[in-house]
C-alpha cells in the first residue's frame, strides 16, 4: 500500500494555503472536514466482477467479498447546511476497501468521488488560485468578485463546475459518482490499463424537483438512507472508464464521453452492497480519513498532479481535525 507525498516542486506551505482558502470560504468548524463537512458513514461489502482479476492484481479485485466503509456527503464545509441547499452540490462518496493481501498484510485502498463529472482545474497552482478567488468573492468584509471572474474567464472547466445546476437527489444511493482523476490497473503480468472510476446506482432515481426541494427536511438524505437500509441493502456498481488513445490522464478537468460515438469503453469492476449505517456517526466520521492517493498493490498513479496534492491536503486536514 502506498500513500502519495506532496509533489516535490510545491512549497511546504502549499497545503496550508489551500486549507486557509477553504477556511476563509466556509469558516472554522472544529472537528469537521473543511469541505464535505456533513455526511453519513455506512458499512457494507464489495464483490469483484468475475473478469476484474484479469485487469488488476489488487486484493479487492480477486473475487472474494471484502468489507467496505463508505461516507456519503454534501459539498459544503458548513456542517449545518441543509441537504437541499445549493451549496450541498456536488455530493461526495468516499469508499475504503478493507482487503487483505495475506494473513498479516492489509491491502487498504480508497476511492474519493463526487457527483460532478470532472475536477475544476488540472494543476495545483490553478487549484489554489481558484480557491483563493472564491474566498475573496465571499469575504465577510469587502467581498471582491473580480478575481473569481478573471479566473473563470481563463478556466472553462472551473466555470462549468460552478455553473452546474444544484440538485436535490432522492437518495445518496440513487445518483452516480465520478472518480475524476485517472488511475492505472496493474494486472498480474504487469499490463497497465489507465482509466477513471465511476460508481453507478443499481436503482437510479430522478432528482427531487426544485419547487419541492425547499420542503425537504434539512437531513432528509441521511433519513432516507437509514429507511432504505432498514428494508434491505442498497447496491451500487463500481465501473472503470478506459482511457482512449489521446486522452490526457493527467488532466481531471476534462470529462470523457460516456455515450455516443466517442464514448469510452467501460468495464464492471464489481458490486458494492451497502448494508448498515455506523451506529456512532460522529466517531465513525472522525476515524475515517480517506485519501485518494492511498493505493493498494495492483493500482497505480496516472501522472495527474492533483492526486498527490489531494493526498497531502487530506492528510493535513485530518490531522488538524483531530
Amino acid at each position: 500500500m502506498s500513500v502519495q507525498p506532496l509533489p516535490a516542486h510545491l512549497p511546504a506551505q502549499f497545503s496550508d494555503q489551500l486549507l486557509e482558502a477553504l477556511q476563509a470560504t466556509f469558516g472554522k468548524h472544529a472537528g469537521h472536514r473543511m469541505t464535505h463537512a456533513k455526511g453519513v458513514v455506512a458499512h457494507g461489502s464489495f464483490t469483484a466482477a468475475p473478469g476484474a482479476a484479469q485487469w488488476s492484481r489488487a486484493a479487492h479485485l480477486q473475487g472474494r467479498a471484502v468489507p467496505v466503509t463508505l461516507r456519503f456527503s454534501n459539498f459544503s464545509g458548513i456542517p449545518q447546511t441543509a441537504d437541499a441547499a445549493p451549496s450541498a452540490t456536488p455530493r461526495g462518496l468516499g469508499i475504503r476497501f478493507h482487503a487483505a493481501a495475506g494473513p498479516l498484510a492489509p491491502a487498504v485502498t480508497d476511492i474519493v468521488a463526487h457527483s460532478f463529472d470532472g475536477f475544476p482545474v488540472a494543476a495545483p497552482g490553478d487549484f489554489l488560485a481558484f480557491l483563493q478567488a472564491i474566498a475573496a468573492s465571499v469575504a465577510e468584509q469587502h467581498p471582491d468578485p473580480a478575481p473569481l471572474a478573471a479566473f473563470l474567464a481563463q478556466h472553462p472547466g472551473a466555470q462549468r463546475y460552478l455553473e452546474a445546476a444544484p440538485s436535490a437527489p432522492a437518495s445518496y444511493a440513487s445518483i452516480p459518482y465520478f472518480g475524476v482523476n485517472a488511475f492505472g490497473l496493474l494486472a498480474a503480468d504487469g499490463r497497465l490499463t489507465m482509466g477513471r472510476y465511476r460508481i453507478d446506482p443499481a436503482a437510479p432515481l430522478p432528482a427531487v424537483p426544485l419547487e419541492q426541494a425547499a420542503a425537504l427536511a434539512p437531513d432528509y438524505l441521511a433519513q432516507e438512507l437509514a429507511s432504505r437500509l432498514a428494508d434491505g441493502p442498497a447496491v451500487m456498481r463500481l465501473m472503470f472508464q478506459l482511457a482512449a488513445p489521446g486522452d490526457d490522464c493527467a488532466d481531471g478537468s476534462i470529462a470523457w464521453p460516456h455515450a455516443g460515438p466517442a464514448a469510452r469503453r467501460e468495464i464492471l469492476l464489481g458490486e458494492l452492497r451497502i448494508d448498515t449505517l455506523a451506529r456512532d456517526q460522529q466517531r465513525a466520521a472522525g476515524a475515517l480519513a480517506l485519501d485518494p492517493g492511498r493505493l493498494a498493490d495492483g493500482l497505480a498513479l496516472s501522472g495527474d498532479p492533483m492526486v498527490p496534492l489531494r493526498s497531502a491536503v487530506y492528510r493535513l486536514a485530518a490531522c488538524r481535525r483531530r
